[in-house]
């Protein structure tokens, strides 16, 4: 297989960009910036992230079978890179966000334009990133969206042009 064209034409792929959080309630708190997301159903509504098996989030995770994703909006490019990094929980906010805690323990990012809580429904273990396939059991939207709600996303290309994820 010609690598460079793999690389180029999995990167032609949109992704949306957002932060995954989870919480086991015994101190261990994370976040992560996730890109590989996606609603697969409508009833019951489903979501699916490919989240890093190494993570401290997918271990939280897997454990806890809840999780909440975080919606950024276009202003939130520093969010994003502020979670490519392990998130830390100090005085009371998670890598310096201000955040709430949502009905199912996970933290919602009081930024965020818009989360939904879920509960894993099942987890396909292949590869580096793992498919979890979570449930919305909640929603939340701070403030309204005004026009189309998928233009307001902030997407891997609004953060330069040298920001590749995949491939």
């Amino acid at each position: 297989m010609n690598q460079d064209a793999k690389k180029t034409a999995l990167r032609m792929i949109p992704y949306g960009i957002y932060v995954l959080t989870a919480d086991d309630g015994k101190g261990n708190v994370a976040g992560a910036t996730v890109n590989w997301v996606t609603q697969t159903a409508f009833n019951p509504p489903l979501v699916v992230a490919g989240v890093k098996t190494d993570s401290g989030a997918y271990s939280i995770i897997k454990n806890t079978k809840t999780f909440t994703l975080n919606m950024l909006g276009k202003e939130h490019k520093g969010l994003a890179f502020t979670f490519f990094k392990p998130a830390q929980m100090a005085d009371g906010k998670l890598s310096g966000q201000a955040i709430h805690k949502g009905s199912n323990g996970a933290p919602i990012l009081d930024a965020a334009l818009a989360a939904v809580e879920c509960k894993v429904t099942s987890i396909v273990e292949q590869g580096d990133h793992h498919i979890v396939v979570g449930e919305v059991t909640e929603a939340h939207l701070p403030k309204p969206i005004e026009g189309r709600p998928d233009v307001a996303i902030l997407e891997m290309k609004d953060l330069g042009d040298n920001v590749f994820y995949g491939g």
